[in-house]
């Protein structure tokens, strides 16, 4: 009886630390002053596709922060070929924060789920590797629903920032995604997408201390 019981306190201690660590916040992080370089590293969303040069989200946070954000986005590009692109943009550019937007392209080619986590993984750690700070931006994931005007974020994201300790962007892209009037396509936003997505990117920022009140 007596290990029976000890065995159900250990099975119940670990069970509260798993649901703990679900559960944990990322602590607040030190404000970026002015001038600090940050990397929007990710695709065509980041690049800006579906709206004029100058209002893609990069240009727009730069423009509410005052950082210097490098607007690494590529269209088409994956997480699976971004893993070997993000050491070179590291050396080049010595950023503060990298903003990590990837994994639509991979869901689009039916990429499985757990793949493109892994990828997602290996490009967080090699960021964190070079001292930097990274926040995830969650991307919405493919599903009748989202074809249906109501996309959510693959729960991979989530998964990954608390497995790996790491800031999210949560619902954001969904979200705007979600408006027929704030996309240019069923997978880009419009100009004013943009503008409510940095809007919320912004928002998270702040939430987490990175960005100025």
């Amino acid at each position: 009886m007596q290990r029976r019981a000890f065995l159900a306190t250990l099975a119940g201690s670990g069970l509260a630390a798993l649901l703990a660590g679900c559960n944990r916040k990322p602590p607040r992080l030190a404000a970026l002053p002015a001038d600090s370089v940050v990397l929007a590293f990710g695709d065509s969303v980041t690049f800006g596709t579906g709206a004029a040069a100058g209002e893609d989200w990069p240009g727009l946070l730069a423009a509410r922060t005052g950082w210097r954000i490098v607007n690494a986005g590529v269209p088409g590009d994956t997480a699976q070929a971004a893993v070997g692109r993000i050491g070179p943009l590291l050396a080049e550019h010595r950023p503060q924060l990298v903003l990590l937007e990837l994994g639509g392209n991979d869901f689009l080619r039916r990429r499985p789920a757990e793949a493109v986590k892994e990828d997602l993984r290996r490009i967080v750690r090699e960021i964190r590797a070079n001292g930097t700070q990274v926040v995830l931006i969650a991307v919405p994931a493919l599903s009748l629903m989202a074809m249906a005007g109501r996309p959510s974020d693959a729960p991979i994201y989530a998964a990954l920032a608390d497995e790996e300790g790491i800031p999210l962007v949560p619902d954001v892209f969904a979200d705007v995604l979600g408006r027929s009037e704030w996309r240019a396509d069923a997978i880009h936003p419009n100009a004013e997408g943009y503008r409510q997505m940095t809007a919320g990117i912004h928002a998270r920022l702040q939430q987490l201390g990175l960005a100025a009140r």
